[in-house]
């Protein structure tokens, strides 16, 4: 059993999980099989409670775990499904510790960091060896915060412990260009490794962002001040137009053959051709679609990353690039903002939660079932689309979901039963992969050419059953049903040509090698439009009319 761990300097967000992830696909196209996992030392238990503003988006794995986006990375560029195991945090290593010794597991003994903590860190690596050639561990947060040393220690101990030729370190680190002086400055990835050199860890590989090549001298200087070999120091320059160019980047780097080559395997070249693919269709698409996403969080793209990166693989399949307006709800509920949804070709409004920015997206929803614009609703959107229908359509005047307005005459979206009674926040929700039975001859069972299907959730509010027969009785069609509990899970409109929403995430399960079935089928709704209908022009009158 061989272990990675991929630590990051400088500064936070230099893409330690996307390297990470290009790297598994790198392995992986070898015939090995990696097993993927990020330590974070926050002491959050879990990010589900987290502020999308200050952690992008939660991502859901088939067991229920909210965990770091990082996570989705992992799954969109290797093949095996993660579990809650996946991803530890501070939070779990401490709460454990606690509850042992409140047990008397330690018999007595004084709990410290040295040796009960790392011990606990140690041990959460071990469990994730079993079945799998290579464990490559991303630690989160950047060298020099307080909060991460107890991860690089149990990390020292890892290595002195299984052996150093079973250990690599690759440190990803920041190579910053200066405008004013014009060159790159190699300093502050000197002093992130001294840093990392002060407790014991030596990085094998030097990964470095850059927005500029790195010249030979500027990669002897890192080598030698480093204590790297000279080919050991890759470059990571920004990729031109995808994030899915990196797996191609790092192999002309020659960064797998690197690793290989240090953990002792046989180097082979691995096939990369459905990667160049990928890239030249995001690059040179044949067709070109512009689509809008209407959001509370716009402004920060982690906040729907695997949302955006869906509709990029519906396009890859499509062999059609994407076009993104990114739209704040709360800005469409002004006039100046409404002409923005005029030179779409499709609609997606994702999940969420609260009141705000609420009126906004169903002036999405309203405009897209007016205009025949595909529609595609992610949990929250599937609800908000309800709502719309049923005033707008069925005359439900008022109606609305009790989260909004608890007192609502017509509440066509209610709290589950099961989580009245719930006073804990964190992990409470309906979390993970539940069935999904499709209505044959739906939009939806021709797109995903099943009966059955199994998709991830994360919501406390569904869809009251109470109001289904008189939705249907205006066309509404119900074509996805958990057939457990009898759950509405996916919404479509019939007369419409592309209307969908679903009650679940389908991007957590979406890949650039495998597009899930509903974000292939929306672009290409989507690039029907494009090609078939002439652009709808919107009067503010008639929204408000509507609206009022």
């Amino acid at each position: 059993m061989k272990y990675i761990f991929i630590t990051g300097g400088v500064v936070s967000s230099l893409g330690k999980g996307l390297t990470s992830a290009a790297l598994g696909t790198l392995l992986e196209k070898r015939g090995y099989r990696p097993r993927l996992q990020k330590f974070d030392p926050y002491l959050n238990v879990d990010p589900g409670t987290m502020n999308p503003f200050q952690h992008g988006e939660v991502y859901v794995l088939n067991d229920g775990a909210e965990t770091d986006l990082d996570l989705g990375h992992y799954e969109r560029f290797t093949t095996p499904p993660l579990d809650r195991f996946n991803n530890l945090t501070s939070g779990q290593i401490y709460e454990s510790v606690i509850q042992k010794e409140r047990r008397g597991d330690y018999l007595g003994k004084t709990v410290q960091v040295i040796p009960h903590v790392t011990n606990e860190i140690k041990q959460r690596i071990h469990a994730n060896s079993e079945g799998f050639d290579v464990v490559l561990t991303e630690i989160g947060g950047t060298i020099g915060d307080i909060e991460g040393l107890p991860f690089l220690e149990a990390m020292r101990q890892f290595a002195l412990e299984v052996g150093k030729e079973n250990v690599l370190f690759i440190h990803v680190t920041l190579i910053p260009y200066l405008v004013a002086a014009g060159e790159l400055k190699t300093k502050p990835t000197q002093q992130s490794v001294a840093k990392l050199r002060e407790i014991g860890i030596q990085p094998d590989i030097l990964v470095c962002r850059t927005e500029k090549t790195l010249n030979t001298e500027l990669r002897q200087k890192l080598s030698l001040f480093c204590n790297v070999p000279l080919d050991c120091v890759i470059e990571e320059k920004d990729v031109e137009t995808s994030i899915y160019e990196l797996p191609v980047c790092l192999h002309r780097e020659k960064l797998d053959s690197l690793v290989v080559e240090k953990i002792g395997w046989e180097d082979q070249r691995p096939p990369m051709e459905d990667w160049e693919d990928i890239i030249r269709r995001l690059k040179s698409p044949e067709h070109k679609v512009t689509i809008g996403v209407v959001g509370k969080y716009i402004d920060l793209g982690d906040s729907y990353l695997s949302v955006f990166e869906s509709i990029t693989h519906g396009g890859i399949q499509n062999d059609c690039g994407i076009e993104f307006v990114k739209i704040d709800s709360e800005a469409l509920e002004g006039e100046s903002e409404m002409a923005s949804l005029r030179d779409l070709d499709g609609i997606v409004v994702p999940g969420g939660f609260g009141d705000r920015g609420i009126k906004g997206k169903i002036l999405a929803a309203r405009y897209a079932r007016e205009n025949d614009i595909p529609y595609f609703g992610l949990c929250l959107g599937m609800q908000v689309a309800i709502i719309e229908f049923a005033e707008s359509v069925v005359g439900l005047e008022g109606a609305n979901s009790t989260e909004f307005d608890p007192v609502t005459p017509h509440p066509v979206i209610d709290i589950m039963e099961d989580q009245k009674e719930l006073e804990l926040k964190g992990a409470s929700m309906r979390l993970g992969s539940y069935p999904c039975q499709l209505l044959q001859d739906s939009l939806v069972a021709k797109a995903y050419q099943k009966e059955m299907v199994f998709e991830r959730h994360r919501h406390r509010y569904e869809f009251n059953n109470a109001f289904r027969e008189k939705l249907e009785a205006k066309g509404a069609r119900f074509s996805g049903i958990n057939p457990d509990r009898n759950l509405v899970e996916i919404t479509e409109f019939p007369k419409h040509p592309w209307f969908i929403g679903v009650q679940f995430h389908p991007e957590f399960q979406s890949k650039p090698t495998a597009s899930h079935p509903l974000f292939t089928s929306f672009v290409k709704a989507a690039l029907s439009c494009r090609e078939k209908h002439a652009k709808p022009t919107i009067t503010r009158s008639r929204i408000n009319e509507k609206i009022s």
